[in-house]
């Protein structure tokens, strides 16, 4: 999982959330902000908020005394697939060295392909998806 830090500039630099069972986020706030939540329909669903807003729903007693949250409180956290997927075209390959780290090549068709190298293959996605969408 990707650090918070680096899932703030993600989403400062726009990359866009379309909240999907299976996403990870938290609610960044002093208190929440190590309490990592998955969207699932049978504990924490989508819902429509009394402005019209996105809002994520706690069923049950599962997220103790959460009841909901405006998708404005809360930071995607995006798994490794969905930093593909974003990075789609521009992707190249991901590999893995002999020292354990990984690497993502990464560039527009027909330039020379950048790099990003990280310790975990989720860490070297976000960073190589941050450069693209800063640059």
């Amino acid at each position: 999982m990707i650090d918070i830090d680096v899932a703030r500039r993600l989403q400062a630099a726009g990359l866009p959330w379309e909240p999907a069972d299976g996403d990870w986020f938290v609610i960044d706030n002093e208190e929440l902000r190590d309490e990592h939540f998955m969207l699932s329909s049978m504990v924490i669903e989508r819902g429509v908020g009394r402005a019209g807003g996105e809002l994520f729903r706690f069923n049950g007693t599962t997220e103790w005394a959460l009841d909901s949250v405006e998708q404005h409180e809360a930071l995607w956290i995006p798994r490794a697939d969905q930093l593909l997927t974003a990075l789609g075209a521009a992707f190249r390959a991901l590999a893995r060295g002999a020292d354990g780290t990984f690497t993502v090549s990464f560039g527009p068709a027909g330039a020379e392909p950048r790099e990003v190298r990280a310790p975990a293959a989720e860490d070297a996605l976000a960073g190589a998806l941050l450069v693209h969408l800063t640059d």
